[in-house]
């Protein structure tokens, strides 16, 4: 089978890397790619935001299955868009996608459907936002109304800090926003928690722990991701059941009602408060590093649950999981988040000698004259599965420092709640 993954990220070379183990597949290809996926797959240079040279690239090369990984072109329906040529796609359509594209798309939902998620306001403009400040207590959440590539929240401690926020998100810092979203700063542990649905029935795709904040102790501003580590410390059974009762089953009712249906992954970040589930938001695509910390426990064919959730046959396919834990620690160009140097190149790389649980999945990267250079604010994934987590990070350091990139940082406590207890 000839399958296309779009996005060039950990996450679409997780997913590509964990696809090719399918013996279905008779050839790859990327869209757009990276150094990573250049060794498994065609990486193809095209404008993913062109939805007419990407059918009929898809459409020439006679591809029989695409696999959308980032929200970006899920949010602007894509799918709906290749769907109407009758090409089989992986990912909820462009109503569905307003779960991640509108944080108050989902929050509507949350009130009428009364599913639990922190207090709110919305607001439309900065004086009204600022005379609401005013009255507010601290700590505060402000949002975002639109794709921020998870730097689009605040956390703030003041009213100087958190008018700031409000100014910068209507100033246009992460893209053209009308609204934002002012939130009560809930109390708990956050966590990620991840179903596929094929639009009639669902099943579990495991839990998982990001670490957003850029500094060590989750401290600095926030970040795509510097690390997470899979399953979160905090499921349970039960809190398994009340996640599902009270958030996914009724979100997904929601949507039936509004005359859609769910295809794909759903990713629902969570923070839980004694052992009480709050939806804080969806993304409607697997994490990232959430991704490359999740897959490589799966012992299913991955390519299967594509198909199955396409043909609406997902109730029927098993997937298993290995008992490892897993950890990913994210390398990232010094400066991110927020300036940094491009076109870097990273040496070594030949230096790292993976064993069977070890994984490498490039992110900001790009093959140049068979050199690998650094493009992106997150380079590369170091994951590791094993059945401590002390001991996957202890072999993560010493890749990195195998690697030993002069340019690049990275956190060295990711898992330090399950590690250091």
């Amino acid at each position: 089978m000839i399958v296309g993954v779009i996005g060039s990220g950990g996450r679409e070379h997780a997913i590509c890397e964990i696809l090719v183990r399918s013996k279905k597949i008779s050839e790859l290809y990327c869209f757009p790619g990276n150094a990573g996926t250049a060794k498994i797959a065609k990486n193809v240079d095209i404008n993913t935001d062109n939805f007419e040279n990407l059918k009929n690239y898809i459409l020439d090369n006679k591809i029989e299955l695409i696999i959308i990984g980032p929200e970006k072109p899920l949010v602007d329906g894509l799918v709906d868009y290749l769907e109407n040529f009758k090409i089989k796609v992986f990912g909820p359509n462009k109503i569905a996608s307003q779960l991640e594209g509108s944080k108050i798309f989902t929050k509507k939902i949350c009130k009428k459907y009364q599913i639990p998620t922190a207090n709110f306001g919305i607001f439309k403009n900065t004086k009204d936002a600022r005379e609401f400040l005013k009255n507010s207590g601290y700590p505060i959440v402000i949002k975002a109304d639109n794709l921020a590539s998870g730097k689009g929240v605040y956390i703030c401690e003041n009213f100087e800090e958190s008018y700031s926020a409000v100014k910068e998100i209507f100033d246009g810092k992460f893209g053209e926003a009308n609204d934002i979203l002012i939130e009560e700063f809930l109390n708990g542990e956050e966590m990620s928690f991840f179903i596929v649905s094929d639009g009639i029935s669902i099943q579990n795709f495991g839990t998982a722990q990001d670490h957003k904040r850029v500094l060590e102790g989750d401290k600095g501003k926030n970040t795509g991701g510097m690390g997470a580590y899979s399953p979160s410390r905090l499921i349970n059974a039960e809190l398994e059941k009340k996640i599902l009762n009270k958030v996914i089953l009724p979100t997904l009712k929601a949507l039936k009602e509004i005359g859609t249906e769910y295809k794909g992954f759903l990713y629902a970040g969570l923070m839980i408060v004694k052992n009480e589930p709050y939806l804080i938001e969806y993304n409607v695509r697997m994490g990232d590093p959430e991704c490359q910390t999740i897959l490589p426990k799966l012992d299913s064919d991955l390519l299967e649950i594509f198909l199955a959730c396409c043909d609406k046959s997902l109730k029927d396919t098993k997937v298993k999981w290995n008992n490892k834990k897993s950890l990913c620690v994210v390398l990232c160009s010094k400066g991110y988040p927020d300036k940094y140097k491009k076109n870097v190149e990273i040496e070594n790389l030949n230096k790292i000698k993976l064993d069977k649980l070890d994984y490498l999945f490039h992110a900001g990267t790009k093959v140049r004259d068979k050199k690998i250079f650094a493009i992106g604010g997150r380079v590369l994934n170091f994951v590791t599965l094993s059945d401590k987590f002390a001991n996957a990070r202890k072999i993560i350091n010493k890749h990195l420092n195998e690697l030993n990139w002069n340019n690049g940082f990275y956190r060295k406590d990711i898992g330090y709640k399950v590690i250091d207890e």
